[in-house]
């Protein structure tokens, strides 16, 4: 068994936001931090697996597709039984999608990405829960501002996420006497490949953003907040001042608040 300060699971960290805050806290902590890395993509966790190793953290490759309720239970028998404890679940993995519900004709892939955006999470999170507590560990749940404002072409995704904080906001309530701290994040366009890959209309891979992405976050901004959430305990990360102000306004001029996001979609993607 491999004993370290702190066992940190990432899922969906073959790239993208997940690998970076891997690579981050690998930088911060080095040789006191245990890395458990999830995702679909192996020869990608790998790579990664190289880069935390080089600053000294101890890794564990656990490939994983979280759509699956016996995958996520795996990858938590797999860390307990390679580390022996939980100190944080970092639920990152995630897909996105872009398509006006009026051209969608098969909902199948509808529940495909709630299978992954929100079930994914939550399996996650039974599973650890119990380990979790015995450290007073942490959670971190990578939501999206579309979980928080509707976003017109984003239907599935953002009911994804929408679901994905009524869970955790729960949760949070009923361990608030275990000592594990709950963490909501919140990135708005972040500059990575998520939407590219994600679900068009006909549930095929997008190939392209529908959202404009001239003033994205970078993504190492992007995983060092979260990595700042995560480690001050804090209850939500919104990370733009967009954000933050249309969380306030939906509640104040919700017609404004539609319209605006309206405006984040090229013109090719809105309704016509």
């Amino acid at each position: 068994m491999i004993e370290r300060h702190k066992v940190i699971i990432i899922t969906g960290a073959s790239d993208g936001i997940g690998a970076e805050i891997a690579r981050q806290l690998a930088q911060k902590y080095g040789v006191k931090l245990g890395l458990v890395l999830a995702a679909r993509n192996q020869d990608a966790l790998l790579e990664v697996s190289a880069e935390c190793k080089a600053f000294g953290s101890a890794c564990l490759v656990v490939k994983t597709d979280v759509g699956s309720e016996a995958e996520c239970r795996r990858l938590i028998r797999a860390t307990i039984e390679n580390f022996g404890s939980i100190d944080g679940l970092i639920n990152n993995a995630g897909k996105s999608a872009q398509a006006l519900f009026s051209d969608v004709e098969n909902l199948g892939w509808y529940q495909e990405l709630m299978r992954i955006n929100f079930w994914g999470s939550v399996w996650c999170t039974h599973a650890a829960l119990p380990f979790l507590k015995q450290t007073r560990g942490n959670i971190v749940a990578v939501s999206s501002l579309a979980g928080l404002v509707g976003v017109p072409g984003r239907t599935a995704y953002s009911a994804s996420k929408f679901a994905m904080n009524g869970f955790f906001e729960s949760l949070r309530s009923e361990i608030s006497e275990t000592g594990v701290h709950i963490t909501l994040a919140y990135p708005g366009v972040v500059a990575t490949r998520i939407r590219y890959h994600g679900y068009n209309a006909a549930g095929n891979p997008a190939g392209s953003s529908g959202l404009k992405e001239d003033n994205a976050m970078a993504v190492a901004e992007c995983a060092r907040l979260i990595i700042e959430g995560m480690e001050k305990n804090k209850r939500e990360v919104v990370m733009t001042g967009k954000g933050k102000l249309a969380r306030w306004l939906k509640l104040i001029v919700p017609g404004l608040v539609e319209k605006l996001a309206m405006t984040a979609l090229k013109k090719e993607v809105r309704p016509h």
